[in-house]
């Protein structure tokens, strides 16, 4: 990560719903829109979900119980080893986060540049200490978690002394605005003395931008060709609009801010010379005036 740069993560997630020409348009918009990297999610099914869920009743466009809805929406080797292919050949990382130590397993084999930890993931220690050891520069998203979770996800990647930047995030899908607390942003900041960035799902871009102005040094938001698609995630997700002016508008901010010392340069310099004329007062003022 360039620390003069915000890193923005646009994350695809299962936004493709297990169709690799969606995925590879959704890189394609990342690519496009100026995004840092492209960020997917990983799962085992019969480890992340009991039985008796994925025997449940759900309508999809893959069948009516859940475990074909969740078969449906998840990638395997042959899917990222094209996905790890195709983003090298546009120029874009990847990376995704797990959600059980054996999808943690099977992404390590991809030798990534980064992880993440998703909000849900926080609690689960041993998973922490799976990735922690890996040393690779990890995001780690701090949504329905108390002081008391994430002091705890911390001390593991310290022990590690694995490079981590805490993402503020809420998990709510959208969230509205009014529950996005992004001054929690410099709070992580001060207590735990990390990098901070922000992870959002809410349907706008201006809380992104917030954020930056705030300090976060990484910004995560899903994307998705059109929000009326099918999954949960994609009413929370940036069209390619969206995602255009909110990149956009985070990579102008440098340029606006400046660096905070006055300055009086030429092309001021050139209006105070016609703004500043003040002839010398007729003699008949000079006159009152003494």
């Amino acid at each position: 990560m360039d620390n003069e740069r915000t890193f923005i993560i646009a994350e695809i997630g299962i936004n493709h719903n297990g169709d690799m020409c969606i995925a590879k348009k959704l890189i394609d918009m990342a690519k496009n829109a100026g995004c840092d990297a492209v960020k997917f999610q990983k799962r085992t099914i019969d480890v992340v979900y009991s039985p008796e869920v994925l025997g449940q009743y759900r309508e999809s466009p893959w069948g009516t119980t859940q475990r074909q809805q969740k078969e449906g929406l998840e990638f395997g080797k042959a899917e990222y080893d094209e996905i790890a292919s195709y983003c090298r050949s546009v120029g874009i990382e990847w990376f995704a986060s797990a959600w059980d130590i054996p999808s943690q397993y099977f992404l390590r084999t991809y030798n990534l540049k980064y992880n993440k930890i998703a909000s849900a993931m926080l609690t689960h220690l041993a998973f922490l200490e799976e990735v922690a050891s890996e040393k690779r520069h990890t995001f780690v998203s701090t949504g329905m978690a108390t002081y008391a979770d994430i002091d705890e996800a911390v001390a593991i990647f310290k022990k590690y002394d694995c490079p981590m930047t805490l993402m503020h995030t809420v998990s709510t899908y959208p969230s509205q605005e009014e529950e996005l607390n992004l001054l929690m942003i410099q709070t992580l900041k001060d207590k735990y003395n990390l990098p901070v960035g922000y992870s959002g799902h809410e349907a706008s871009v201006s809380p992104s931008v917030m954020a930056v102005m705030l300090g976060a040094v990484a910004i995560e938001r899903h994307i998705t060709l059109d929000r009326a698609m099918y999954g949960s995630d994609q009413s929370a997700s940036l069209e390619k609009e969206g995602l255009d002016r909110l990149v956009g508008m985070i990579r102008k901010i440098p340029l606006v801010l400046g660096d905070g010392v006055k300055k009086f340069e030429e092309r001021e310099q050139a209006i105070a010379q016609k703004l500043r004329y003040w002839p010398e007062p007729t003699p008949h003022l000079k006159a009152s005036n003494e």
